[in-house]
């Protein structure tokens, strides 16, 4: 097999990996993994290239969802712990980059397929302002890419585990996501789990966050989904207004999927734009939808691209 590089976008449940040659990603070679099958990355990796005939990748670059600290990231939401020097001896790889698993979506923000985006907001984008990722599903966090001397920077962020703004909260709905006092990050609330105890609180019995936008056209679970809007809108608008992403605001993972039709609404757009005098500028904002499961894998490969 030619010269190839191996990319992965590693979840807490499953990880997407894939091979690219000459900085381009191959569909054909993209498989998604369930990470309880394995006993951690580098074995996932390892059965990879096994399964496909592949020998040592010219490097590796992995989107890992929890923080990277230098040549190690520890996920959030499983127990793997991902040493970059290991995993290069493991697999022969000459160079490995692990980064934030939103800050691949953002390095992707240049190089999506044309249909990948779904504009859910207008707004007045500038081609050459600031852009933020947003990523909802298992967790929650965002990543801000920046155009510097013609590349993309994307500083690594854990917003996600900021402190939710609770001044407009029922005390009821507070303490339903686990505040007793101490911190309570926007990723209790923002995450499937998050609708799904905040739907609990407003009396469903519904199992799953699909179930809850499922049924959002009345009872206990349209209250739920207007809460949660809120919450996201008020969230989406404060990380706006710190970063100032005048090129738009970039939706990413399966429960920002779901809740796409919802956007729109006047329980999301009026939290998000309540800033006082400074609405006109979030009313500017455009926000999208980013619909291509792979989008992480095309920001690991520019990464590598870029050295």
């Amino acid at each position: 097999m030619s010269e190839f590089w191996l990319l992965a976008d590693v979840g807490a449940s499953n990880t997407r990996i894939g091979l690219a040659r000459a900085g381009v990603v191959q569909q054909g070679s993209v498989r998604i993994a369930r990470n309880a099958e394995h006993d951690g990355f580098t074995a996932l990796v390892l059965a990879y290239l096994s399964d496909i005939g592949a020998g040592p990748p010219e490097a590796i670059c992995a989107g890992v969802a929890g923080p990277v600290r230098g040549d190690a990231a520890q996920l959030t939401n499983r127990d793997w712990h991902i040493d970059a020097r290991a995993l290069g001896a493991a697999t022969g790889a000459a160079r490995v980059r692990l980064i934030n698993d939103l800050q691949a979506q953002a390095h992707a923000l240049d190089d999506l397929p044309p249909g990948a985006l779904r504009r859910l907001i207008p707004g007045r984008p500038d081609p050459a302002g600031a852009r933020l990722a947003l990523g909802l599903g298992t967790g929650c966090n965002i990543a801000v890419a920046h155009r510097v001397k013609g590349r993309l920077f994307v500083p690594p962020s854990e917003a996600g585990h900021t402190r939710l703004p609770l001044l407009d909260l029922p005390a009821g709905l507070v303490a339903a996501l686990g505040w007793h006092g101490a911190h309570l990050p926007v990723e209790a609330a923002l995450c499937g789990e998050g609708l799904l105890r905040i739907a609990r609180w407003c009396g469903s019995d519904a199992g799953r966050s699909a179930e809850v936008i499922g049924c959002a056209d009345g009872g206990p679970e349209a209250a739920a989904l207007r809460h949660y809007l809120r919450i996201l809108g008020t969230v989406a608008g404060d990380m706006a207004l710190a970063h100032l992403p005048r090129g738009g605001i970039y939706l990413i993972g399966g429960l920002a999927r779901a809740l796409a039709p919802f956007i729109a609404t006047p329980d999301f757009a009026r939290a998000f734009t309540d800033k006082g005098p400074y609405r006109a500028i979030l009313e500017d904002i455009p926000l999208s939808l980013i619909t291509d499961d792979a989008a992480a894998l095309y920001g690991c490969a520019r990464v590598l691209s870029n050295g």
